[in-house]
């Protein structure tokens, strides 16, 4: 099993399981190691069909809360659309493309043109071929005829390349001198030569072209990852016209009308960490919209320093029904109130890219999965937040299509985080990651994104603290990418027997990279996360995708409209009413 963070890289590999039937989970349908707390060699084979397996249970009294959804029947037993045919070598480069370059051969497949100036490229295969030829033929004797109008065709084919570089500059007779060429090549290869030389002028153009292409492909891949990890021009304008105008307008400030609503223990307390305005206020716009009541709904969001005012004066701006939104400066929080922390920089969500294959069964198909954990800023939530009991926390890559309510009716016992649970991903495939500490190899890896948070429990088990402890273990140096590439096995370790499963229909995941999940899954499920690189705010997310999050962006903001962000929500609705989509 291979995983990694976007900064550190780490590579693992895992024979620990044998064996596996394919399950369906929420997202996708995967060729997953699903277990049961049993011997692994005992597991059935036989693939599950609709309705989705239960997610299994420790204590047969916490059973998951179903969620409040009508589904419609699937009749095609998985949530994903038809698969593309591929040959064999195909599957071999894609998954070694993915080994290297990660999600950005997803979106190459899927965004790959036509090949353009065709006849130019015909031409230099020709020429090569040609060239490659020539110093044999010119040596048999008897053959001076063909040697002579291979010359001229090589000398020919050169002057039209030297002249032209496109297909729209090529002169009207080009056929007749491809053909010409065709034919002259064909004559050649019926001569009796010596096989080595030609071989050797096949091997190096082959290896040169090799060459050529992997270097594209990292230069591409290299602008792709910059363009998925770099804010847009449009976002930071925003932040910039709201900070600017923050500090000009500070009656909004003064507002504190809802604070009392803030440290309410009974109200229903949504955490959102994140520094991307319009992804904190599609999170909250559509939470609040798809409620049924507000009254008592309240939100903190936790944010850098550098945001704090952007974050702020946006939600002092902007109101989402009856609903308090409480904007925290995580940075000024931490270094004010609890200095003994060293780890003070907010952390969003971490997201790991995970391959999985069976070193016991290697023919079988590996697996690319983005497993988002905490980070480990979420250790402190209930630093932070010390007056309330419960909380939600949600992803800024999330968007909740159906009322979440009934979260706060599920008793968790004893657990502290409700999660759906990743079975194709066991802790014992991570023992390489987790070294000698103490833990169930046959737990599930689980992630977040929407996450039942019991604070009380939390404090009891001293989670803070394990955690702390656990950093000290795991944190190899001081740089960023040590601190975010041990939020992996700390965040699986700290919660190891303390995750209440939540319903797998709960939410869809990959919506960052994932381009097979089917439109009427997404549409049925309760809230949908856009984890992986392609995040829907982003012009390389998956476009059938991001409707559904920018539904949710805020219309006739005058920063938005400055910022020509409006006009791309706009161009958006249009598309969606074009397409017969429901823009409401």
């Amino acid at each position: 099993m291979y995983y990694e963070n976007e900064n550190p890289y780490l590579t693992l590999f895992s024979s620990f399981f044998q064996g596996a039937p394919k399950i369906y989970r929420g997202s996708s349908s995967i060729d997953s190691r699903h277990h049961t707390d049993t011997d692994p060699s005992k597991v059935s084979t036989k693939p599950e069909v609709p309705p989705p397996p239960k997610i299994e249970q420790r204590k047969p009294e916490a059973k998951p809360v179903p969620v409040p959804v009508k589904h419609k029947k699937d009749v095609s037993g998985n949530n994903m659309k038809p698969a593309k045919v591929q040959n064999a070598d195909d599957v071999e480069k894609a998954k070694a493309c993915q080994l290297e370059f990660g999600s950005y051969c997803l979106w190459s497949i899927e965004h790959k043109e036509v090949m353009k100036d065709a006849i130019v490229k015909r031409l230099k295969d020709q020429l090569f071929v040609a060239r490659s030829y020539y110093p044999s033929i010119a040596k048999l004797k008897g053959k001076e005829a063909l040697t002579r109008e291979l010359k001229q065709n090589i000398q020919e084919h050169e002057r039209v390349l030297s002249e032209s570089t496109v297909d729209a500059d090529l002169p009207s007779f080009i056929k007749l001198k491809i053909e010409k060429m065709g034919q002259t090549i064909a004559r050649a290869k019926t001569c009796t030569v010596d096989c080595s030389n030609i071989d050797r002028k096949f091997r190096q153009i082959l290896l040169m072209t090799e060459d050529e292409a992997h270097f594209h492909m990292k230069q591409s891949a290299y602008l792709y990852n910059l363009g998925v990890h770099t804010m847009p021009k449009s976002h930071h304008c925003l932040n910039m016209r709201l900070t600017v105008e923050y500090f000009k307008s500070t009656s909004l400030d003064s507002d504190d009308s809802n604070a009392h609503r803030f440290n309410v223990p009974d109200h229903r307390h949504y955490v959102i960490l994140s520094k991307n305005v319009l992804a904190a206020s599609v999170v909250v716009n559509s939470t609040v919209s798809s409620s049924e009541e507000t009254e008592n709904v309240v939100f903190h969001i936790l944010t850098d320093a550098q945001n704090f005012y952007a974050m702020k004066h946006w939600f002092a701006r902007n109101s989402y029904r009856e609903s308090a939104v409480h904007v925290i400066n995580y940075e000024h929080i931490i270094l004010e109130n609890l200095p003994e922390f060293s780890t003070q920089q907010l952390y969003l969500p971490e997201e790991f890219r995970v391959f999985i294959r069976n070193l016991d069964q290697p023919t079988e198909k590996t697996r690319m999965e983005y497993l988002s954990v905490f980070s480990h800023s979420h250790f402190f939530i209930p630093e932070i937040l010390k007056d309330l009991k419960k909380v939600v926390v949600l992803d800024d890559d999330v968007v909740v299509q159906r009322d979440l309510s009934f979260l706060w009716n599920i008793d968790m016992g004893d657990k502290v985080n409700g999660a759906v649970k990743f079975c194709g991903l066991r802790l014992g495939q991570l023992r390489n990651l987790l070294g000698k500490a103490t833990y169930n190899p046959l737990s599930c890896a689980w992630m977040s994104g929407v996450n039942v948070i019991d604070l009380e429990k939390w404090r009891e088990h001293n989670v803070t603290k394990n955690y702390l402890q656990l950093l000290k273990k795991f944190q190899h140096n001081d740089d960023e990418a040590s601190v975010r590439a041990a939020a992996l096995p700390i965040s699986l370790l700290s919660f190891e027997s303390l995750i209440y499963p939540l319903d797998e229909s709960l939410t869809i995941s990959g919506l960052g990279y994932d381009y097979t999940i089917r439109e009427e899954v997404i549409r049925n499920s309760a809230s949908l996360h856009y984890n992986g690189n392609m995040k829907p705010w982003l012009e390389l997310g998956i476009p059938d995708y991001r409707k559904y999050w920018k539904r949710s962006l805020t219309r006739d903001e005058r920063f938005m409209d400055e910022c020509n962000l409006e006009k791309i929500s706009l161009k958006l609705k249009d598309n969606a009413v074009d397409n017969g989509d429901d823009w409401s």
